[in-house]
C-alpha cells in the first residue's frame, strides 16, 4: 500500500486525485498539505499546514507556482519522492528544480499534464514536427488560470523544439507579442476564456498542407487517471530529476 499525500490540497487540480486515490486499492490517501485550509476536514483527513507534519511514501505537488519551490525543498528534505503537477514550469525553472533535487535521494516527476491524450497529443507532435517547415502552439485555459504560457505548452514547446520544430519568422509585431511567447524557437499563444479547462492546438505547416493536432479536457476527472499512473511509478523511477508522464508509460 503506497502512502499518498497531496500539497495544495482542496485545489481543483487534488481534489480528483485524491478522489481517485481513495477510491483505488492499493493507494491510501495518508496526508493533506495546505497552509490556507489548516484544520479543515477534506475526504475525511484534517489539512496539515506544516511539512513536518506530512506522512506520505508519495508526494503529489499541486500547489500555486509561487510557494512551489519551498515545498518541494521540504519534500526532498524529508526524502519523499515526489510527483510535481504544478503548472508553469519553464527551462528555467526545470534547471533550478534539477539543481535544487540533486541526482541523488528519491525521484521527483515533473508532469505537465496528467491527461493521457494531452501527453499522446504532445508525443504526435513531436513525432511530426520535422517533416513541416513551420509550428505553432495555440492553448486555451480557464481565465483565473495563474500562469501563461501553461505548462504543457512550455513542454510541448520544448519536445517541438527538440524534435527539429521552428517557428516561421518575417512578421514584424505592430503590437508587442501580437506573435506570442518565442520558447526555443516555437512560438506559444495563451488564450484565457471563462468556462474552459484545457484545450491545446500544435499547428504544423507546409506549402500547401496544414496539419492540426488538438486536445480538449472537458473535466479535471481526466487527469486522475495519470496522476495515479505517476503515483504508482515514481519511485520506480532512478535517483533525481525526471519529466513528463510518459517516464512511467
Amino acid at each position: 500500500m503506497i502512502r499518498v499525500a497531496i500539497s495544495g490540497a482542496g485545489g481543483k487540480l487534488a481534489t480528483p486525485i485524491a478522489e481517485a486515490v481513495l477510491a483505488s486499492d492499493d493507494l491510501r490517501l495518508s496526508s493533506l498539505y495546505n497552509p490556507n485550509r489548516v484544520g479543515s476536514e477534506l475526504h475525511g483527513i484534517e489539512v496539515v499546514g506544516s511539512h513536518g507534519d506530512v506522512e506520505a511514501d508519495v508526494v503529489v505537488e499541486t500547489a500555486h507556482p509561487d510557494v512551489v519551490f519551498a515545498n518541494l525543498e521540504a519534500w526532498r528534505g524529508k526524502e519523499i519522492a515526489t510527483v510535481v503537477g504544478t503548472s508553469g514550469f519553464t527551462p528555467e525553472r526545470l534547471e533550478t528544480l534539477r539543481e535544487i533535487w540533486g541526482s541523488d535521494g528519491p525521484p521527483v516527476l515533473v508532469v505537465p499534464n496528467f491527461s493521457i491524450g494531452a501527453v499522446l497529443m504532445m508525443r504526435f507532435a513531436a513525432d511530426a514536427a520535422s517533416h513541416f517547415e513551420a509550428v505553432e502552439v495555440i492553448e486555451r485555459h480557464h481565465s483565473d488560470k495563474p500562469d501563461a504560457p501553461s505548462g504543457t505548452a512550455l513542454a510541448t514547446a520544448m519536445g517541438l523544439a527538440s524534435a527539429g520544430g521552428a517557428s516561421a519568422e518575417g512578421s514584424r509585431e505592430l503590437v508587442p507579442g501580437a506573435r506570442g511567447a518565442d520558447v526555443e524557437g516555437v512560438r506559444v499563444h495563451a488564450l484565457r476564456l471563462p468556462g474552459l479547462i484545457s484545450q491545446q492546438e500544435v499547428a504544423l505547416s507546409n506549402t500547401g498542407e496544414v496539419l492540426s493536432i488538438e486536445h480538449l479536457s472537458t473535466s479535471y476527472q481526466s487527469f486522475a487517471s495519470g496522476a495515479l499512473i505517476a503515483i504508482r511509478g515514481v519511485q520506480g523511477l532512478s535517483p533525481g530529476f525526471h519529466l513528463g508522464l510518459d517516464t512511467v508509460l
